[in-house]
C-alpha cells in the first residue's frame, strides 16, 4: 500500500532540505507552501515574508485552515497511483494534518524535523532566499505557533530527526530513518 510521509518542523528546521533529499531518492514531493507562492504570483505580489504572511492568513480565513491540504489532496491521489511513496513538504496547520489523516488514515506518516531555535534562527537570518531578521523569525515562530497550530502536527509524529549539525549528518539520520522506515512499509 502506498505511504504519504509528511515532513513537518518550525522555520528553519530543515524541512526543504530533507525534502530535496528525498526528491533526490526519487520520490515525488508536494510542497503546501507552493500554493502560497502561485497565489502571490497570481496576485502579482512580490515573495516576500510579509506577503507571503498576509497571503497565507487571509487564504486560511476565507477557505478554512486546511486550505493547503484540500488543495493538494487530488494531487496526492494522483502520486499515490504512480508511486509507493508520496512525500509532503510543511503541512503547517492541525487542521491539514486532521485532514489528510481523515483521508489516508494509517498511510500517514509524519516526520518531525526539530532543530534547536538559536540554530534555526541563524539558518534564517543567513539564507539567501527570503531571508528574515532575527526578529522577523521569533515573530514568524509566534504567528505560526498561535494562528496556524503548526505544532499540531509536529506533536503528532511518528518519528523525529534532530537536525543540529551539519548537512552531511542530518543526511546520515534520513538514510537511518529510510532504513526503520522502510521496515515499517514491508510489515
Amino acid at each position: 500500500m502506498a505511504k504519504i510521509l509528511a515532513v513537518v518542523g518550525m522555520s528553519g528546521s530543515g524541512k526543504s532540505m530533507v525534502a530535496s533529499y528525498f526528491k533526490n531518492m526519487g520520490f515525488p514531493i508536494i510542497y503546501f507552501g507552493e500554493f502560497i507562492i502561485r497565489e502571490l504570483e497570481r496576485r502579482k505580489l512580490a515573495i516576500t515574508p510579509n506577503n507571503e504572511q498576509f497571503v497565507r492568513e487571509e487564504i486560511r480565513r476565507q477557505k478554512g485552515m486546511d486550505v493547503c491540504a484540500q488543495i493538494a489532496l487530488p494531487l496526492i491521489k494522483l502520486r499515490l497511483l504512480e508511486h509507493q511513496l508520496v512525500v509532503i513538504d510543511g503541512l503547517y496547520s492541525f487542521q491539514e494534518y486532521k485532514t489528510l489523516k481523515s483521508e489516508f488514515s494509517d498511510n500517514l506518516f509524519i516526520l518531525a524535523i526539530f532543530t534547536p531555535k538559536n540554530i534555526r534562527y541563524e539558518r534564517l537570518t543567513s539564507r539567501q532566499e527570503r531571508p528574515l531578521t532575527l526578529l522577523e523569525a521569533e515573530k514568524r515562530d509566534y504567528l505560526e505557533i498561535d494562528k496556524i497550530k503548526k505544532c499540531g502536527p509536529i506533536a503528532m509524529a511518528d518519528s523525529t530527526i534532530i537536525n543540529d549539525n551539519d548537512r552531511s549528518y542530518l543526511y546520515q539520520k534520513i538514510d537511518e530513518f529510510m532504513s526503520e522506515f522502510s521496515l515499517k512499509l514491508s510489515l
